[in-house]
Order: structure tokens, then sequence, then C-alpha cells
């Protein structure tokens, strides 16, 4: 009997299944590119982008916030980009008063505004407090933008924008996840960029003394 873990049961299984979930989000293109659309003009017109989610999706919702305020691959101005997974002092001080649940949409009633977007992530799609996020949201009048395993759960229903992985293991629609996440802060810099060069080149010199 061998000591170690079967090879073909832990690389070669996972490598294979995360290829298979690659493959199958190339068919949502569109959406992701309507979402794309959707965050580069909430920047633009001077919104910000909240994030929320719980373990791995925390991680991932501050790994995201942190490539928008600061950079992705071009140098340009910082961009206004939240997550609220970070204050230790406000997650246990709502938790202790309200409850988890309301952590993150406490937040949000703070924070968040008309023409601000939040991005909500569970794998389930159930996850009570970001669901409880995105109805602040909705009663705001913010966009709402879900990342999700197969089926969406309760975050189907919130989400003007959801993101579905079409998978149920946890890991795969991490991975998704975040290979998403990095697609769309490309986007929004290459966007940001584009629309200030276009804004320089159209703007009226000033008199010079």
């Amino acid at each position: 009997m061998s000591d170690h873990p079967n090879v073909q049961s832990v690389f070669f299984r996972a490598i294979t299944d995360h290829l298979d979930v690659v493959k199958a989000i190339t068919v949502q293109q569109e959406l992701l590119e309507r979402i794309a659309g959707d965050l580069a003009h909430t920047l633009a017109t001077g919104g910000k982008i909240l994030w929320c989610g719980n373990g791995g999706s925390a991680g991932d919702s501050q790994h995201l916030a942190a490539e928008i305020v600061g950079r992705f691959r071009r140098e340009r101005k910082g961009l206004a980009s939240i997550a609220l997974t970070t204050d230790t002092s406000i997650l246990t001080a709502v938790a202790n008063d309200y409850g988890y649940d309301a952590v993150f949409a406490r937040q949000v009633e703070a924070l968040g505004q008309p023409g601000d977007l939040i991005v909500g992530i569970s794998t389930s799609g159930n996850s009570r407090n970001v669901v409880a996020a995105l109805e602040t949201a909705r009663k705001l009048n913010m966009k709402t933008v879900g990342f999700t395993g197969e089926g969406g759960g309760r975050m189907a229903t919130l989400s003007d924008h959801l993101f579905a992985v079409p998978s149920r293991d946890t890991a795969r629609i991490q991975e998704a996840h975040i290979l998403v996440g990095h697609m769309l802060c490309d986007w929004i810099e290459l966007d940001w960029l584009q629309s200030s060069s276009a804004h320089a080149a159209t703007a009226t010199p000033g008199a010079t003394r």
C-alpha cells in the first residue's frame, strides 16, 4: 500500500476538472462583457465598487479590490473600490450587536449610495450575510453583481448580473471566480486608460503665461 495519495486522483483530476470549468465559462463571455461594462461605468461616473464574501471569497474580495485601488498591469490613478471584509473592529462590533448576518449589509448601508456597485461572492449563492448585503444594496439603488456556483442560490434573484460557475466543487468555483475577477480588472484598467486618453486628446489646451 502506498504511503502517499494517488497522483492521478489529486493532481490530474484537479487539473482536468479545472480546465473543464474554464472551458465551460467561455459561453458566458457576453455576460462578462456586460459586468465589465457596468464596473467600468461605475468608476467612470464617480461611483465605487464594493466587494464581500466569506472565507476564500473574502480573500477574493480583498484581492480584487486591491487590484483596482492599486493597479493590475498598468500605471494609472487609483480607483475607488472597498472590500467589506477587512475591518475587524466593524466586523466584530456589528456581529456582536446585530449578528453575523448583518456584517456586510450594515457597511453597505453606511458606505453605499446610488451609482455604486456591489459584487457579492458566494460559491453556494446562499451565504446569508452576502444575500443581506445585496438586498440592502438594492434598496439603495445600487447595481448588484453575484459570483456564485451552479444555480446561483438565493443570489440569483438579487443580482442584476449573475456569474454562476457551472460546478458544485468549491475549489473549482473559487478558481473560476478569481480568473474572471482578473479579466474584469484588466477590462476596467484598459477602459479607464483609453477613456482618459480620449478625454485628454479632445480637451482644449489652456492659455500659457
